[in-house]
């Protein structure tokens, strides 16, 4: 297991020991235009959920918080999305993060594919309770880098994800809404002419009410070539 640590905009700190870890799959807040994107995904192989929204365990040694993230072919990516995360001390902390996914492991199961990368969280976040007036406000920004070069992925707000209360709802049903559970929210599309498969991502939680952020960086890198 990882232990994390989150800073609050008071100064004060979170310390999280992760037990369990579950990504959220086709988590739009319009399950319409989620069954345009599945039969989408479907066209390229990857199998449709039985249900959605889909959930995933991860292995909790997924979660960490890093600048690097070491990559076993060319064809890993990262997702702007949210974390749900409550802390050692039983509070709903709300941060950014980014869910490296191996695209070829995808077409073979979701599942899988979550699991072949880590989840990369933020080193800062915001209690739950005081932004969840303005949750749909908050907006969700990804950047990919090719040779030094910075691009915008992705944009849009949480307005277009399943909220964080849905989900702890959700894991208050199943038992799961425990110290040391992670949950990452699923994503929000991306711009369909930039090259995802990047050098490197960056991922911002933003609140415009208040004008504070929640940045995490990091540079994918390439795994040794294998002997045998």
């Amino acid at each position: 297991m990882s232990v994390l640590t989150f800073e609050l905009p008071d100064g004060s700190t979170r310390d999280v020991d992760v037990v369990h870890v579950l990504n959220a799959g086709y988590a739009g807040r319009s399950q319409d235009d989620v069954a345009a994107h599945v039969a989408e995904l479907a066209e390229l192989g990857v199998p449709a959920p039985s249900v959605t929204p889909a959930l995933y365990p991860v292995s909790p040694y997924l979660a960490q918080q890093t600048d690097r993230v070491a990559a076993q072919h060319a064809h890993t990516s990262g997702e702007a999305e949210w974390a749900l995360v409550v802390a050692d001390d039983g509070e709903l902390l709300l941060t950014a993060a980014c869910d490296h996914t191996d695209r070829d492991l995808e077409v073979h199961g979701v599942a899988w594919s979550k699991n072949a990368g880590p989840d990369v969280l933020a080193r800062r976040a915001w209690l739950l309770a005081d932004v969840e007036p303005r949750i749909d406000e908050l907006t969700l920004r990804a950047w990919v880098t090719h040779d030094g070069r910075e691009t915008e992925i992705q944009r849009g707000t949480l307005a277009e994800l399943l909220t964080p209360r849905y989900w702890a709802d959700v894991l208050s049903a199943r038992g799961d809404l425990a110290p040391g559970t992670v949950l990452i929210s699923g994503t929000i599309p991306m711009a369909a002419d930039v090259d995802q498969f990047a050098d490197g991502w960056r991922v911002e939680l933003g609140d415009p009410a208040t004008g504070n952020t929640i940045e995490l960086a990091y540079a994918v890198v390439p795994m040794p070539e294998p002997i045998g």
